[in-house]
């Protein structure tokens, strides 16, 4: 048998008020997601530094919390001591793999953004990456 249904469907589509949700701009937006993929280029930076000390990387590392730091108004990252102590040619490979494709990511989002010290620094990064690979 066929019963009607008394209440309201949660399937309609009802338009949410417009306090409901926070609203931030493209430009906002896209800040927020290249200062992640900054740092978490930042992160693996700080690994590849603690296993294979270089000055390199600690200019880069540097370079990258000043980035971080200027989308976030001003605050430092957060940073954490490096987790793996594995020093093993294979991984310090994939770290650097992991590197290319996040600034590669980086350069995407400040490209769009047309954050030009923020594409400068992760085009560098990227041909670092890159090279180190043998790309």
């Amino acid at each position: 048998m066929y019963e009607q249904i008394r209440d309201k469907s949660v399937h309609t589509m009802t338009e949410p008020a417009a306090e409901d949700f926070p609203h931030r701009s493209r430009e906002e937006e896209l800040d927020i997601r290249l200062a992640g993929c900054l740092t978490a280029l930042l992160t693996v930076t700080d690994e590849l530094r603690a296993l294979t000390p270089s000055p390199e990387f600690n200019a880069a590392a540097n370079r990258l919390a000043v980035q971080v730091a200027r989308l976030g108004d001003g605050q430092p990252p957060l940073r954490a001591e490096p987790s793996v102590r594995d020093s093993s040619p294979e991984h310090v490979e994939s770290l650097h793999r992991r590197a290319h494709t996040l600034a590669g990511n980086a350069l995407v989002v400040a490209t769009a953004r047309g954050d030009v010290p923020g594409e400068a620094l992760a085009a560098a990064r990227l041909r670092y990456h890159a090279a180190a690979l043998g790309l």
